[in-house]
């Protein structure tokens, strides 16, 4: 069971996996992007996974990434859980784990009305707004802050 995998740190030989990981992740939870953006976003992605300070995985028994996340600082920057094991408490250990390492903040896109939850569900809450997202797209984000 993936839940009893621990949360370990990536070797850059899992980029591409993870950017696959990303990829499945995202055409299940961000109906708001188009094939475009998927495709526009894709090289970003891979190398912000490459320029964070710290990520992480967890894989399962045939070592294949499950979920992972990138931290910067007190900012969690990404979270992508594979669609097969989302709603199984994957994404709950890897904020945990976040949480222990001293991640406070998160953005998340307002269109994405189940990680936007997610995030409520644990703590954080919304203190400002961004009608656009890092890439100067309409894809309103919004900036959540751990709430004790």
């Amino acid at each position: 069971m993936v839940l009893d995998k621990d949360i370990i740190p990536v070797k850059p030989e899992k980029v591409d996996e993870l950017v696959k990981l990303w990829e499945l992740s995202v055409r299940t939870t961000h109906f708001f992007l188009s094939e475009s953006d998927i495709v526009a976003l894709r090289p970003l992605v891979k190398e912000g996974i490459k320029q964070l300070e710290n990520v992480y995985c967890i894989c399962d028994e045939w070592d294949k990434a499950v979920a992972f996340m990138g931290i910067e600082g007190n900012k969690l920057e990404m979270l992508f859980v594979h669609p097969q094991c989302r709603a199984r408490g994957v994404g709950k250990k890897m904020i945990n784990q976040a949480l222990s390492l001293g991640v406070r903040y998160v953005d998340v896109n307002e269109q994405n009305p189940q990680a936007v939850g997610f995030y409520e569900h644990l703590g954080f809450r919304c203190f400002r707004r961004s009608e656009l997202d890092g890439q100067g797209n309409p894809f309103p984000i919004l900036h959540l802050k751990l709430k004790k």
